[in-house]
């Protein structure tokens, strides 16, 4: 509860693309920013109904391997492999079929959650387009300065993707939809014990950051078997 608690809190939204803080209490890079949270997050997990949040998944739906990537868009090592090992993913096993692949957000502050929300504006169309826009300008938009300047730039993201001022503030307005992404990766995370990112869950075995050769021989033992 006291994480939930931090990530989430009061967020206020100045429309047509100009977006502001209530709370600008952080320094440096990645200050401690208020976030969207329905009553500050004085609701429990268990009254937070979750089963609107949709899974992101790419590849075969009904393939033999799963993979579960766990990262966060404030992480520089999963920026690290979406910029590089991801392509080698996709193109051996997700755009040929071979694997079910799925996407789960990990929330270590603030503004991980913002960008969430940004990835999600779009739905599933433009989820895996914003995401890769994310991690190539994650040393940009993370360091922008204040919490305004991350919001601004995270909004310049989305609307790089297409996404409208409107659409956009709407996304980041939205208290509910934000304790509840919250909420389902607490869930997520326990259910899998996810600790670290990127993780892997590997056809419901869970493994940290690997090189693409490791990733590459463990996902073969599972087809082949």
């Amino acid at each position: 509860m006291k994480r939930r608690d931090m990530i989430l809190g009061g967020f206020a939204v100045l429309g047509l693309g100009g977006w502001y803080f209530t709370s600008q209490t952080g320094t440096g890079a990645m200050p401690n920013t208020e976030l969207p949270g329905a009553a500050n997050a004085q609701t429990s997990s268990a009254d937070v109904d979750t089963s609107g949040i949709e899974e992101m998944v790419l590849g075969n739906p009904d393939a033999s391997v799963t993979v579960i990537e766990y990262a966060s868009y404030t992480c520089p090592h999963c920026a690290n492999f979406h910029n590089g090992n991801y392509k080698k993913l996709k193109a051996d096993y997700i755009d040929t079929g071979k694997i079910k692949f799925i996407y789960r957000e990990v929330y270590f502050d603030r503004p991980g959650l913002w960008a969430s929300m940004v990835a999600r504006c779009g739905g599933s169309e433009k989820f895996f387009g914003l995401t890769d826009l994310l991690y190539k300008g994650e040393q940009d938009w993370k360091r922008a300065g204040s919490p305004a300047d991350i919001a601004q730039e995270l909004g310049r993201i989305g609307r790089l993707a297409g996404l409208d001022g409107d659409t956009l503030d709407a996304c980041m307005q939205d208290r509910e939809k934000a304790e509840q992404l919250v909420v389902w990766f607490e869930q997520n995370r326990d259910a899998d014990g996810v600790q670290s990112t990127p993780s892997f869950v590997i056809n419901g075995q869970l493994y940290r950051n690997m090189d693409y050769p490791d990733m590459k021989a463990l996902i073969d033992a599972e087809i082949g078997s």
